[in-house]
């Protein structure tokens, strides 16, 4: 079985036979002991340090279908390494366009991302609610909000959908995380460890998403809820709606009300938190399916 491994540490990263030779390197510039990874093993590698790798190794990676995802200091996404598209079809690219064009198959589609988003919500929150949260009123505004996802007649409307059910689905998070305070959605820079925790782990979903997209003869680049960019797949924005609160959310919960993570994985200064690198590490071996599987290096 493939795995996902993910590289903390600076290093570099070259071929040897077939396998792949990952050396890590500490803050110091010294060269740590060398990880080797067999290629039939490895499905993508995820990279939040400096890499030194030349255009051979990634023409061997290109060869053995793997993909690199690449992020910055601050944890943002910056772009992916990805094999040569196998399963391009001109009619697939035609019939998808024409989609997103046809106002009323578009809506269709993007209604249907933001009914799999409603769904999972309000199973998360429905769980907790048992479990004496106390989260009936936030379901119930949740609920209240979804009746006009069939309403909606433009995109901007159901896009306005929902931002009003994903800000009330976070007001629960405070009664279903015992330890940590949310408070409001911050992204750049995250706030508060909560608010850490949701971009690491979206920005994870949004990687696997889009490594799914190109295992199909779908274009990443042409989306239904989201609007199309020029420098981002929003297609994989549109699918991971329907994904965070099961892959990204209850991860959270866990990691949290299990103590598993606690304040000394992050990193406060500058104004603003992030998980340092223990933290990365417990949380990417926690998870067993979706954006952790278990395995990471350099850490």
């Amino acid at each position: 079985m493939k795995k996902t491994y993910y590289l903390f540490n600076p290093g570099i990263l070259s071929r040897r036979d077939n396998t792949l030779k990952f050396i890590p390197v500490n803050e110091q510039g010294q060269h740590l002991q060398p990880r080797y990874l067999p290629v039939e093993g490895v499905e993508d590698l995820y990279v939040f340090g400096s890499l030194e790798a030349n255009s051979s190794l990634y023409n061997f990676l290109g060869k053995n279908n793997i993909g690199v995802h690449f992020f910055d200091y601050y944890e943002n996404y910056s772009g992916s390494f990805m094999p040569k598209d196998q399963l391009l079809s001109g009619r697939m690219l035609l019939a998808q366009t024409g989609h997103h064009t046809d106002n009323a198959k578009r809506m269709l589609i993007a209604g249907n991302f933001i009914e799999g988003a409603f769904f999972n919500m309000i199973k998360n929150l429905k769980y907790y609610d048992k479990r004496g949260k106390d989260l009936e009123p936030v379901i119930e505004n949740i609920i209240r909000y979804g009746t006009g996802i069939e309403k909606a007649q433009k995109i901007d409307e159901l896009m306005g959908v929902e931002g009003n059910m994903r800000r009330t689905y976070y007001e629960g998070f405070n009664l279903i995380i015992n330890d940590f305070e949310m408070g409001n959605r911050s992204k750049q820079p995250p706030g508060n460890e909560v608010n850490a925790l949701i971009s690491f782990g979206n920005m994870m979903c949004y990687s696997q998403c889009l490594r799914a997209i190109h295992q199909t003869q779908l274009n990443p680049t042409i989306s239904y809820l989201h609007t199309p960019g020029e420098r981002r797949y929003s297609l994989a924005l549109d699918i991971s709606e329907i994904f965070k609160p099961i892959l990204v959310d209850r991860v959270i919960f866990k990691v949290l009300n299990k103590k598993i993570l606690q304040e000394k994985h992050f990193d406060k200064s500058l104004n603003r938190c992030m998980l340092n690198e223990t933290g990365k590490n417990y949380l990417c071996r926690v998870s067993k399916n979706g954006w952790a599987k278990r395995s990471s290096t350099g850490a």
